[in-house]
């Protein structure tokens, strides 16, 4: 059963040899960047719950896949340039272009020492796909 404010998980990590890989599903293409970003931040933190940090964001790339990576290359620089785990993003896509706000709460070392250091996102192998009403990302972390 769910305590109140828990949020269902909708990730999982893959075996890969010496990073880690996830898989990200979601209902919708917008929900999919959300997820990404939590995936990210729980393999990094451990945990990550909703908080009053609130920031802008805006990447831009050729396709889906790039934009995909620049979007968690900014979630990462956000974490570790702000100190700011991320739990979750409003974003509105356009052809080559996402804006919105992520949000999320303040580092704490005593909460957030559960995860792995991520150095990047990879490139390679990130794919981005739907069947039926779910899209799936697979990305590699690089700790």
């Amino acid at each position: 059963m769910k305590s109140p404010g828990t949020v269902a998980m909708s990730f999982e990590e893959l075996e890969h040899t010496a990073d880690v890989r996830v898989r990200v599903k979601a209902e919708s293409l917008e929900g999919l960047f959300s997820e990404a970003a939590r995936a990210l931040m729980v393999v990094m933190y451990g945990s990550v719950e909703p908080g009053p940090m609130h920031r802008n964001i805006e990447v831009r790339a050729a396709d889906l896949e790039s934009l995909m990576h620049a979007f968690l290359s900014e979630v990462l620089y956000l974490s570790e340039v702000e100190d700011m785990v991320v739990s979750g993003a409003e974003i509105r896509l356009t052809e080559g272009r996402l804006e919105g706000e992520v949000t999320g709460e303040p580092f704490s070392p005593v909460r957030h020492r559960g995860g792995m250091e991520v150095k990047g996102i990879s490139l390679s192998g990130l794919s981005v796909s739907r069947e039926d009403h779910t899209y799936t990302l697979e990305v590699i972390f690089d700790v």
